[in-house]
């Protein structure tokens, strides 16, 4: 792209080309963050990815870049570079209201680890991305930027639809099942979810502690790397953290790879379940790539209904006092769930929290001969209705295993996006962003 290509194409570029520019004195941040206002004035009445946003507030943070630049300051990485930031995520600067009505107005004090990181690394954030009803299933105000009628899928229903509509190069989601896969499937968008413990949580709203874990957005799994070295320090405050220094993933990227990822197609007992159309669609992409089906041990039958013992039982904690005090302000859905979570007792919880290492282990085989597991991120492409945002049958069982997810954007049907959920062993996330940057490279299947 030429400099004078700049100007009409910005919103075009990933978060890495735009760095590129930034550095190179070729446009500005407020060239860059004007466009996305432009595009957000355009597009927002149709797809709703916003809860909140101000142009104003954003534009002055680009300016402001752009004069310690112009100063000649040393710039952080992500300086000059938009976010938008799921609205379950604390924000000081924006209201964070949960997707829920019982939270309308609530205003943090103080930002999110993960924001505070972003902030330090320069990035600017754009807004609140609109979120499911406290993360879950209650939907919002967010379409498909693929099809209005469609779900953009949730919980993260924002965030995925404004990197796919070109409002935003980089967000932020949360997954408890699926909630960051699934919707970058149905949007088009690469998805990634790092393994338990890698990012912090503190300042997010909790569902399910051994469960919950950010995630984010973008068009290139560049861009992903980027956005993760930028906030992935450790935080004392998660007891859950994984202590110790990571390993950049963008250097891991940039590395001379010395062979194609060796990848297993691994169906799921939800396979099944799964639209003709896509079991079609796989069965094609994995003959395509040569990648042989590796069927998962019998004792994974239950994998599912753990993960949901796991989730309703935090869910019937964490949310019950906010159901049973609000009672016409919370979705029917959500009651029935905490109506269900209540009825595991402690003791069905502690097996299901031990089964976790236990079925990983059953795993290891796969894992020890494989770069990474080749899966459907989702059922189909985007159901048509508002009223959902899809099952999350083929990203929970991963969650539940503390596994790093990354869906790309790599098959279509009837000209609607279907993502290709990749899934390595924990911690080795470095490695799944190679294997999934090898795939983005061999181009969309035909």
């Amino acid at each position: 792209m030429t400099k004078a290509d700049f100007s009409t194409n910005l919103e075009h570029l990933t978060a890495s080309e735009a760095r590129e520019a930034l550095v190179a004195g070729d446009i500005t941040s407020a060239d860059l963050v004007g466009t996305y206002i432009a595009r957000i004035a355009e597009r927002d009445k149709d797809v709703g990815a916003w809860a909140h946003f101000d142009a104003g507030k954003a534009l002055e943070a680009a300016r402001a870049s752009d004069a310690r630049r112009a100063r000649g300051e040393a710039m952080p990485p992500l300086a000059g570079i938009p976010v938008g930031v799921k609205d379950v995520i604390d924000t000081k600067d924006y209201p964070t209201e949960l997707g829920s009505e019982v939270f309308a107005g609530r205003q943090p004090s103080s930002d999110a680890f993960v924001v505070s990181q972003l902030k330090a690394a320069g990035a600017i954030v754009l807004g609140k991305t609109v979120t499911t009803e406290l993360a879950f299933f209650g939907p919002g105000k967010t379409r498909n930027p693929h099809d209005p009628a469609r779900t953009p899928g949730g919980s993260s229903s924002g965030s995925a639809a404004a990197v796919a509509d070109g409002q935003a190069p980089l967000a932020l989601g949360t997954q408890t099942a699926g909630s960051v896969i699934r919707p970058a499937s149905y949007c088009g968008v690469i998805g990634f979810k790092p393994t338990f413990g890698y990012t912090s949580r503190t300042g997010v709203l909790a569902q399910s502690p051994p469960l919950d874990t950010l995630g984010g957005y973008a068009r290139s799994v560049e861009d992903i790397a980027l956005l993760f070295d930028c906030m992935s320090d450790f935080d004392a405050a998660d007891g859950d953290m994984t202590a110790g220094a990571k390993p950049s993933l963008l250097a891991a990227l940039k590395s001379p790879g010395s062979r194609a990822p060796r990848l297993a197609f691994v169906k799921t007992t939800a396979w099944p379940q799964g639209d003709e159309a896509m079991r079609v669609a796989f069965e094609r992409f994995a003959s395509r790539f040569g990648i042989v089906e590796t069927p998962l041990p019998p004792e994974f039958d239950e994998i599912l209904r753990l993960q949901q013992i796991v989730q309703f039982s935090d869910i019937a904690r964490n949310y019950g006092p906010i159901a049973d005090a609000n009672p016409d302000r919370v979705s029917a859905k959500l009651k029935e769930i905490i109506a269900e979570g209540r009825t595991f007792s402690q003791a069905d919880y502690d097996a299901a929290r031990k089964k976790q290492d236990v079925l990983y282990a059953a795993l290891r085989p796969i894992l020890d001969t494989y770069d990474a597991i080749v899966t459907p991120a989702a059922a189909g492409v985007a159901p048509v209705g508002l009223g959902g945002t899809g099952s999350p049958m083929f990203n929970g069982l991963w969650t539940y295993l503390e596994m790093p997810c990354i869906s790309l954007p790599l098959l279509e049907i009837d000209g609607l996006p279907l993502g290709v959920q990749l899934v390595g062993a924990r911690g080795d996330d470095a490695r799944l962003l190679s294997a999934a940057a090898w795939l983005m490279q061999q181009g969309r299947a035909p």
